[in-house]
């Protein structure tokens, strides 16, 4: 769970202001394989079973049961790590790489290294039970199972590193290169304004698509009763309304007049009044179909508003060059 701050984070209104209040973050997982390709003399045995070209055949076998809650364990954490990561940062350009609020960094950090213990002790009760997985393998995988496609230990097996790259030219290169150093800050500066595009692009379609869920949770019935409604259609929505206050990037007048409208509208309420009051029920389920009806049609202009930027932003780096 991300930890809230009452305290109010400065706005982000714009790409500068995003370039000195955020930096960059990695998150690096490294994880035991679960499954492994056929050796060659199998793979050609198992062709020949369908008379395939083996050119054209492959195949590979299950390592364990990922069913295991010992291995459900583990990975339930790993998710959990990658949400936090990706809920307390915004898009950047650059594969594998997210934008922070520097001033959120600890919280982050701080949230991640408890993840970290939790991940630890549970891949120790999965080394625990990992010679009950693999016996549970060979009597599965038959004359397919050996014994060497299995690791002694588990334990550098299962880790998961947080980076905080710098994504600025280097100082240096502007005392060595002036001309490169200014070249290298207009292409992270174009980068910037790409990601902040990327930001706003994120919160329409997550805004979206939990908005459409929750009124479609709440309209009609299904077999003569209401549509079952589960609590995650409200909090979910109600998350994200709290996470894009706290990164609180400000470039879009009309998504945050969005974001208003429908802070008012679920202030307050809970689940068990949406299952129990019909009136109100209906009454959400209108105001935020026009929420859900504005949003999309501010995507379907987004590729449009997508191409004028891109245009504007390669006019100014020609000109700068």
């Amino acid at each position: 769970m991300i930890r809230v701050t009452t305290s109010t984070p400065n706005p982000i209104t714009d790409s500068t202001e995003l370039r000195t209040q955020m930096g960059a973050v990695r998150l690096s997982v490294h994880w035991l394989g679960t499954s492994k390709a056929l050796p060659a003399s199998q793979q050609a045995e198992a062709a020949a079973t369908f008379g395939a070209n083996r050119d054209f055949f492959s195949a590979r076998k299950k390592l364990i049961d990922t069913r295991h809650p010992a291995y459900r364990k583990v990975t339930s954490i790993r998710n959990r790590i990658v949400s936090l990561w990706k809920g307390m940062t915004v898009p950047y350009p650059d594969p594998g790489l997210r934008l922070i609020r520097r001033d959120r960094i600890q919280i982050f950090e701080i949230e991640f290294q408890q993840l970290l213990q939790e991940l630890s002790q549970a891949v120790l009760q999965l080394e625990r039970e990992f010679g009950e997985l693999k016996s549970i393998a060979r009597e599965r995988l038959g004359d397919l199972f050996n014994e060497e496609d299995y690791p002694s230990h588990l334990d550098h097996l299962f880790r998961i590193d947080a980076e905080y790259p710098n994504v600025e030219p280097p100082n240096y290169l502007q005392r060595l290169n002036p001309e490169l150093y200014e070249e290298q800050s207009r292409r992270i500066e174009a980068r910037f304004e790409e990601a902040l595009e990327l930001a706003e692009e994120s919160f329409l379609q997550e805004f979206q698509q939990l908005v459409t869920r929750l009124s479609e949770r709440l309209s009609g019935e299904a077999d003569g009763k209401p549509k079952v409604f589960r609590d995650s259609a409200l909090t979910n929505l109600t998350e994200f309304l709290m996470r894009f206050r706290q990164l609180n990037i400000r470039s879009n007048a009309q998504l945050e007049e969005l974001i208003d409208e429908a802070e008012r509208v679920t202030a307050g309420l809970s689940p068990e009044s949406l299952r129990s009051e019909r009136t109100m029920r209906e009454t959400v389920r209108e105001q935020l179909q026009q929420v859900g009806e504005v949003l999309e049609d501010q995507l379907e202009l987004r590729p449009r508003r997508q191409i004028v930027r891109s245009r504007s932003r390669e006019e100014v780096v020609s000109d700068a060059t």
